[in-house]
């Protein structure tokens, strides 16, 4: 089963074990009609818990989960990853993508023809970054309209220009 991150738990808040959650996702919304999610350090190592109640404040989620009903299981599950499903994801506009879609895409210059394959999208302050395999060395392209101009997930292949300008 794929696991897709959509939170970080930051820190407990009082006696009865509800958590501060720092969304991951472009719908932070989705916390409040999320009824359960996969709960650990790492993929590997998550518990399901259900939610008990949500709120969302000030850019955060504050989560209550069966499981956790004390302030030293809070503490415990500080620094945990929240987790869902790809079933559970949000759809996404057509002109959207999910950073995970991206991975494996072939990657073809307008003017040079095949160039690659996305191995890595890059989350940096600005803007996305993808990284591109070609083979022998990977590249590191911005993530705008100004070198991106398509991506289409149906042909499973991104469009860019001027790829020689990042060798």
């Amino acid at each position: 089963m794929e696991l897709f991150l959509t939170g970080i738990v930051l820190k407990p808040k009082g006696l009865k074990g509800e958590l501060k959650v720092q969304p991951v996702t472009d719908f932070p919304e989705s916390f409040l009609t999320r009824r359960e999610y996969y709960i650990g350090k790492s993929p590997e190592e998550v518990v399901v818990r259900k939610v008990r109640s949500a709120k969302f404040q000030q850019g955060f989620a504050w989560l209550m989960f069966e499981g956790i009903e004390s302030r030293e299981e809070a503490e415990a599950a500080a620094g945990s990853r929240l987790y869902v499903t790809g079933d559970a994801l949000e759809p996404m506009p057509d002109d959207r993508a999910y950073l995970h879609d991206l991975i494996g895409l072939e990657v073809v210059d307008e003017a040079e023809g095949r160039v690659g394959v996305i191995s890595n999208v890059l989350q940096m302050p600005a803007q996305d970054v993808y990284e591109i395999d070609t083979g022998g060395k990977k590249v590191l392209v911005p993530a705008v309209e100004e070198f991106i101009t398509e991506i289409d997930l149906d042909k499973g292949i991104v469009t860019l220009r001027r790829f020689s300008e990042f060798l």
